[in-house]
């Protein structure tokens, strides 16, 4: 990310409680298909304040951010099988095929260069390792008229409105396993992935 973006983030880190609220149900869904997998090494890029870490029950975690002052928050958050580092998804410096999961929630709206960080996702997946992709995508409904609108907003606080996820090339080296729907619009998913 930018240092543009590390700054916001590093402020934002104090609001993060609210927005943790907000995505509350949404979370408990990607854990619980989390959990039902077998045990693996997963790797959690952007991390946010790590308040969702209890919702892991048997994975090793490898936690990432870019903020400095979200991964303090994180910290508070760590128990023996979650490790933390400061680095950045779109340059990760993991060796080839070391995880078996690899989660992005609510980040690649937000990255700057979201088809360099799915690259990289693909090279530190184990072959048919899974990914894991929640976020919000513009839907072809009147809220992607909202998206269009907020687009100058939301390039201020630092993420895209309008996000579709086929439009990032890289997914092509991915076969989608299961879509689900948050919300009567359908506005927020996730999207679960394995390495082709």
């Amino acid at each position: 990310m930018s240092k543009q973006t590390d700054s916001f983030y590093n402020k934002f880190s104090f609001f993060y409680p609210l927005v943790d609220v907000f995505l509350k149900s949404q979370k408990k869904v990607l854990f619980a298909h989390i959990n039902s997998l077998p045990d693996g090494h997963l790797l959690e890029i952007g991390v946010g304040n790590g308040s969702h870490f209890g919702l892991y029950k048997k994975h090793r975690v490898i936690g990432i951010d870019t903020s400095a002052a979200m991964l303090n928050a994180a910290r508070k958050h760590c128990n023996e099988r979650i490790q933390l580092l400061e680095m950045n998804g779109e340059s990760l410096l993991f060796e080839d095929e070391k995880f078996d999961y690899v989660v992005l929630s609510h980040v690649i709206a937000v990255v700057d260069h979201p088809e360099q960080l799915l690259n990289q996702v693909w090279r530190v997946l184990k072959p048919h390792g899974q990914l894991f992709i929640l976020n919000h995508f513009t839907p072809p409904n009147w809220l992607g008229y909202i998206d269009g609108a907020f687009q100058q907003v939301s390039k201020m606080l630092h993420f895209r409105s309008v996000f579709h996820i086929h439009q990032i090339a890289a997914i092509k080296n991915f076969t989608l396993l299961k879509h689900l729907n948050f919300g009567a619009a359908s506005y927020f998913k996730l999207l679960i992935y394995q390495k082709r």
